[in-house]
């Protein structure tokens, strides 16, 4: 098993004002699998998202990825481990402003070790033409691809997207679930992808529902189709 969660628990607040965001959540999947977590606003799958990206801590309960529990770590081997195994995709593109398309995607490769040919990634996500434009002189879409882009080219093992498509019309949301579907059957990383879309859960492998801080359903899913068939 290649992520193993184990009754992970998380609160903000005390007293009064306690909320109990995530109620001890159980969950394993495997390597190179397309894992869509679904749920309505504050089910507590963003939380769960920061909680196995390092971003944010548990409670209780443990994340193992490939062997190795995330609760072990002391600070810079949590940065390390950031840095080595995780890529991370927000609905924000949060791309430097004063570096090309190119540039921002080799921040990327400098943090790893076995970083992606940066004009092969650049060809796969439709920007080779468009690698020295600022983020200015992109469209939404564009700015997406290239925070994919910066995600990806440092060859993770997992690849964290939070409302990826959030921030796009519909038919640039269909190209970026496209090119994340392409990422995944190309490099074969494990993706989990928090999203309120029903409709996305129809590309996935795995679709897990959470509704108030638990898991309400966890099933593989049998029927998958392309992200260019989607329609909501």
């Amino acid at each position: 098993m290649f992520i193993e969660i184990k009754g992970i628990k998380k609160h903000f607040g005390e007293g009064d004002s306690r909320v109990d965001v995530l109620k001890g959540i159980d969950l394993q999947l495997h390597k190179g699998e397309f894992c869509v977590l679904l749920g309505p606003s504050g089910s507590g799958k963003s939380t769960l998202l920061n909680i196995i990206g390092g971003i944010d801590y548990a409670d209780s309960g443990y994340i193992s990825v490939d062997g190795e529990k995330i609760e072990e770590m002391n600070e810079k081997e949590l940065t390390n481990y950031r840095r080595k195994h995780l890529g991370y995709v927000f609905q924000m593109y949060n791309l430097i402003p004063n570096l090309t398309v190119r540039e921002n995607i080799e921040v990327g490769a400098y943090l790893s070790d076995n970083p992606l040919d940066v004009d092969e990634l650049l060809k796969t996500l439709g920007l080779f033409e468009h690698q020295h434009k600022l983020p200015n002189q992109l469209s939404g879409g564009q700015q997406q691809r290239t925070a994919i882009g910066r995600a990806i080219v440092k060859n993770p093992d997992v690849l964290m997207c939070d409302e990826p498509t959030g921030a796009l019309d519909y038919n640039t949301s269909k190209e970026i679930l496209k090119l994340i579907e392409d990422v995944n059957k190309k490099y074969g990383n494990t993706i989990i992808m928090v999203t309120h879309n029903d409709a996305i859960k129809y590309m996935a492998d795995r679709v897990v529902k959470l509704r108030d801080g638990v898991i309400r359903s966890n099933r593989l899913n049998d029927s998958k189709i392309s992200a260019t068939e989607l329609d909501w």
